[in-house]
């Protein structure tokens, strides 16, 4: 777009211009990101002159309707949440939860042990953030942050076809990122803003947020440096879903907290870091063949807890799962009763066969008259 241009704010000439492309800054929205701090450090201007260009480029956003005022009243606020977009998760239980399903301009955390259904979480919405406005859906792209390298596109391909969706244009619409360190994983966040524009990206996927940084920064005399760096990280994510207005979702891992002796000692990782961070926080765990999702943190939602299930659909409701298995189990027992009818038939034609006497012409005695 012309007017968020670098040039396009007052005082900003091409050296300028090309001092914050050269660090990543490609349009004013970047300014607003990533704050002045970080594009002092980044481009090596004085702070002083890098909160000027910041402030600049906010007003510049708050004239152009972009991003809200400094002074605003609570009714201005509560008419803007009412046009919030919310992408719908496909299911009756987690929309219930989500109050009509996940908001743009928030960061929502899903935390929970292996296996309890984040990453197919991650799956299902991004298909259907790319389903119409009236379907529940914000006809926009993804951006997927791969850490574990857990995305699978036949995945997208058979929740797509689910929901009676072309899974070819699906896959397009995804924007793939592979992280391999914690590193490369804030680099690609801090790209992101021009691949978010030319795709109409409305979801942002880091799955998991943690993982790299757990992985990379071991002992507590590493723990003070892997929190400021994943307080960044996560910070940063927040402020891309606010200023692009996108949904952010963020996996996060868990950990055994051995100070419980009673109730659940399942503990997120991150600490206060992520958990002052995050919009929206949210716990996934087992019961058995079906999930349960509590909402754990929130700034107007109950705490609550609703029960879900896994299958071709990605999440889907307890019902949906329920029927699909009597309907499974249905087609097996006639099977069953096919195979043992066509059993029973066989033995009959073989004991009819063997109970047959061949009769020879030889063996017959004349009938005397």
């Amino acid at each position: 777009m012309e007017d968020l241009r670098l040039d396009s704010l007052e005082g900003v000439g091409p050296v300028t211009t090309r001092k914050l492309s050269d660090a990543g800054i490609h349009n004013v929205m970047d300014l607003i990101v990533r704050g002045p701090v970080e594009i002092a450090e980044i481009t090596g201007m004085e702070k002083d002159t890098a909160e000027k260009i910041v402030n600049k480029a906010r007003q510049h956003l708050v004239e152009g309707g972009l991003i809200a005022k400094d002074f605003v009243s609570a009714s201005e606020i509560y008419k803007h949440r009412q046009s919030i977009g919310k992408i719908t998760t496909g299911t009756n239980c987690l929309d219930t939860l989500f109050d009509g399903g996940i908001e743009t301009q928030a960061l929502t955390e899903v935390y929970g042990e292996f296996g309890c259904g984040k990453t197919q979480f991650a799956h299902t919405l991004s298909v259907m953030v790319q389903k119409p406005k009236t379907e529940g859906g914000l006809d926009g792209g993804v951006l997927y942050i791969d850490t574990e390298n857990t995305f699978r596109p036949e995945r997208i391909v058979s929740i797509a076809q689910a929901h009676e969706m072309d899974p070819e244009k699906v896959l397009d619409r995804i924007i793939v990122a592979r992280a391999y360190n914690s590193a490369h994983q804030t680099l690609i966040l801090e790209e992101a803003g021009q691949i978010i524009e030319e795709n109409n990206v409305k979801l942002i996927v880091a799955d998991s947020a943690v993982g790299l940084f757990r992985s990379e920064y071991l002992g507590r005399g590493t723990l003070s440096v892997r929190q400021q760096k994943l307080n960044h990280f996560v910070h940063l994510l927040a402020r891309i879903a606010e200023t692009y207005n996108c949904a952010a979702i963020a996996t996060n891992q868990v950990m055994a907290s051995p100070d419980v002796f009673f109730g659940d000692p399942t503990r997120p990782i991150g600490g206060n870091v992520v958990a002052h961070t995050s919009t929206y926080r949210i716990y996934f765990k087992k019961s058995g063949k079906k999930r349960i999702a509590r909402m754990v943190d929130s700034p107007h939602h109950p705490e609550e807890e609703v029960i879900f299930a896994l299958g071709e659909a990605g999440v889907i409701d307890p019902e949906d799962a329920e029927k699909k298995t009597k309907k499974t189990t249905k087609k097996a027992s006639i099977k069953k009763t096919k195979e043992s009818v066509d059993d029973t038939a066989e033995t009959l034609e073989v004991d009819a066969t063997e109970s047959t006497i061949d009769i020879e012409s030889d063996d017959l005695e004349p009938i005397e008259e």
